[in-house]
Formats: structure tokens, sequence, C-alpha cells
């Protein structure tokens, strides 16, 4: 009898476990699948997205795949096509449940900058900066120093911006610090002159 129990119980764990892996995949499948359709809708050829079909799979996503990357990363297009349409209040909310709740430190730090350039855009510089005073990876500095920079350009502190545009600099490699950024830092020099 307890023999019998015993590979009773096994046989329950394996096809338990097997169940388990088969739901996960067929999440992860829908999800996709449905991030697939939001992407076609926001990244539309014609240029306009149909906002309201990429809000609505992103509600799905949400809804039905709470617990994928999918979900996020749809709300981080939702947040791009409410920006195009000058939606900014959107945009920021969007951005900001991300920022609060992320999946991964990646989707935090993207969010994040996201976030602080659409408060850039509505003048609230000053809240950037602070959104942007937390911890940042090494695969983030530039970027976010840079972002900095051009947030302290906004508010007319160009020794600070210059500072912020020197770190972003360090931060890349030789050949990457060729450009944009060189241009910001040029265009600081000339203010000053």
């Amino acid at each position: 009898m307890p023999l019998l129990t015993g590979v009773a119980l096994a046989l329950v764990v394996v096809f338990g476990w097997q169940g388990w892996q088969k739901y996960q995949s067929n999440q992860s499948q829908g999800a996709s699948l449905v991030y697939q359709q939001l992407l076609e809708a926001a990244l539309e050829p014609s240029g306009k997205p149909d906002a309201s079909k990429v809000a609505e799979l992103a509600n799905t996503l949400k809804n039905d795949f709470s617990g994928t990357h999918y979900a996020q990363y749809g709300s981080l297009f939702v947040a791009k096509v409410a920006v195009e349409a000058g939606k900014l209040d959107d945009a920021a909310s969007e951005l900001q449940t991300i920022v609060d709740k992320p999946a991964d430190d990646n989707l935090a730090e993207l969010a994040r900058q996201r976030l602080a350039r659409v408060l850039a855009a509505q003048d609230k510089a000053e809240d950037a900066l602070k959104l942007l005073d937390a911890k940042v990876a090494p695969a983030f500095a530039a970027s976010r120093e840079e972002l900095k920079g051009d947030l302290l350009v906004q508010l007319g502190r160009a020794d600070d911006a210059h500072a912020a545009y020197e770190k972003a600099k360090a931060a890349l490699s030789e050949d990457a610090a060729v450009g944009g950024l060189q241009m910001k830092l040029d265009d600081l020099a000339k203010g000053d002159a």
C-alpha cells in the first residue's frame, strides 16, 4: 500500500509539473500574440497609430497577462502613442505605473527616463531631475547623465549641464562619445562665450 501511494503521489507531481509548464508556455505565447498585434497597431506604417486599438490591446495584456513583461512593454507603447497625441498626462500616468512596480531593472530605467522626458515636456524639469536621482546601472549611466544635462539646460543651469554631459561622455566609449553629445557640449561652450 505505501508503495502504491508513493507511485501515485509521484505521478501527480510529474503530471502537475507538466501541466504547469504547459500553462506557462501557453500564457507566454498568448501574451506574445497580443503584444505583436499591439506593435502593429502602434507602429502603423501610415504614421498614425490607432490609439484606441493600442489602449485596448495594452489593457488585454495588463488584465490577461499581468505576470509577463509584455504587459509593461505594452504600457511603454501606450505612453508613446499618448505623447504623439499630445496627451502628456496619460503618458506620465502609464510610465509612472511601470516606475512604481517594474518587471525588471531595465524596464524600470527605461520607463524612468521616458517619464523624465514627459515631465520636462510638461515644464516639470525639477521633478524630472528628482526622478533621476535613483541609482543607475552602468549600462544606462550615459543616457541618464545626458538626460540630466538636457534638463539642466532647460532650467538654465549651464555649468551643471556641462558637468552632466561630461559624465555622460566619460561613460561612453571613445567612438560613441563623438556626435550628439559633443554637439551639446559645444553648444554650451558657445553660450558661455
